[in-house]
C-alpha cells in the first residue's frame, strides 16, 4: 500500500446511490507503513469543476473514464477496506495532488 494508489472502497451507506467509491491514499508513507489502522484518502468523482483543490485523473490512473480527485473532502479509511486496487498516480500527478492538498488545507 502506497501514497497515490487508488482503491475502490465499499461504502455500505443506504442513503448514497453509489455503493462503491474510488479513493486515493494521500497519507504520508510513514503513516501508511505504521501500525495505525487508518489512512487519509481523497475521493474520486466523475465531475470536474476546475477548482484548484481538484486533480484530473483518468484512464492512465486505472479509472474507466475521466474523473477528478477532490482534496476538499478528505476522509480517514481503515486500511482493511483498501483491498480493491485500481491503479496509481504518476509522479507528475502526485505533484499536482500535493499542490491541491496545500490549497485545500490552507498551507500556502
Amino acid at each position: 500500500m502506497k501514497r497515490g494508489e487508488l482503491y475502490r472502497v465499499y461504502k455500505g451507506t443506504s442513503h448514497d446511490p453509489k455503493k462503491f467509491r474510488v479513493f486515493v491514499i494521500v497519507s504520508r508513507q510513514v503513516l501508511i507503513d505504521s501500525r495505525f489502522s487508518t489512512v487519509i484518502c481523497a475521493p474520486v468523482y466523475s465531475s470536474y469543476d476546475g477548482l484548484s483543490t481538484q486533480v484530473k485523473a483518468g484512464i492512465d490512473e486505472g479509472l474507466k473514464h475521466d474523473s477528478s480527485i477532490h482534496c476538499d473532502e478528505l476522509v480517514s479509511i481503515p486500511k482493511t477496506s483498501l483491498t480493491n486496487y485500481i491503479g496509481a498516480l504518476s509522479h507528475e500527478k502526485l505533484r499536482e495532488l500535493d499542490d491541491a492538498l496545500e490549497v485545500a488545507l490552507g498551507l500556502r
